[in-house]
């Protein structure tokens, strides 16, 4: 399966795509967190940054094919819970108004310090997750936090409470292994800035 995939969903590879993570993500060695080697349950589907539109059809369409496999979903959208977040404190329209007086850096920082990844994002997350049940948790809309929320601090955090089902993350780059620089996930397919290696890529896994 590394083979046909390359380790990255591409335009070449992109319609086999439904059939492999709905095959792999329905089937009950998945679900029952088998061949982990007792490893955290967390997979990365990498993707070309170009097709992240394609990709969010392509989420819609697999949890539909889940659903009626009678196997639960839970989409947790980075994007949208940060607006959540921002909205409920109280921030977002003055993020709004103020957004275009503001250097990048100076809205990162203000971002950053209203939502920090362990303190703020990963209850929020945990408030989702035991609001419903489910069998997959799925994470979308990292491109767009990015760089408010780290990918590799947020599954470092993560990983302590979400380690009871498995999490499949939607990822616009690349997940790269080497033996000069370890294990790594390559935002955009040029930011090699997030150090992470308890992930397994989904496109690798065999059906």
């Amino acid at each position: 399966m590394a083979g046909k995939f390359n380790s990255v969903l591409t335009k070449l590879n992109f319609n086999e795509a439904y059939t492999h993570l709905t095959d792999v993500l329905s089937s009950q060695a998945f679900t029952n967190m088998e061949g982990l080697n007792g490893d955290i349950p967390f997979h990365i589907c990498p993707f070309e940054p170009s097709l992240q539109s394609q990709v969010n059809l392509l989420v819609k369409q697999v949890r539909n094919y889940l659903t009626d496999a009678q196997v639960k979903t839970l989409e947790v959208n980075l994007y949208d819970i940060v607006v959540e977040i921002l909205k409920e404190e109280g921030d977002w329209e003055w993020l709004l108004e103020n957004e275009a007086t503001m250097t990048k850096q100076e809205l990162k920082e203000e971002i950053q310090g209203i939502i920090d990844t362990k303190t703020v994002l990963i209850p929020a997350i945990v408030k989702k997750m035991s609001e419903i049940d489910f069998d997959i948790l799925i994470i979308t809309g990292v491109g767009e936090v990015y760089p408010y929320i780290r990918s590799s601090n947020l599954l470092e955090n993560l990983q302590i409470k979400a380690k009871d089902k498995p999490t499949l993350m939607f990822y616009p780059g690349q997940y790269k292994h080497s033996v000069e620089k370890g294990t790594s996930l390559i935002l955009f397919g040029t930011l090699e800035d997030d150090k992470y290696y308890r992930a397994f890529n989904i496109l690798d896994r065999a059906i």
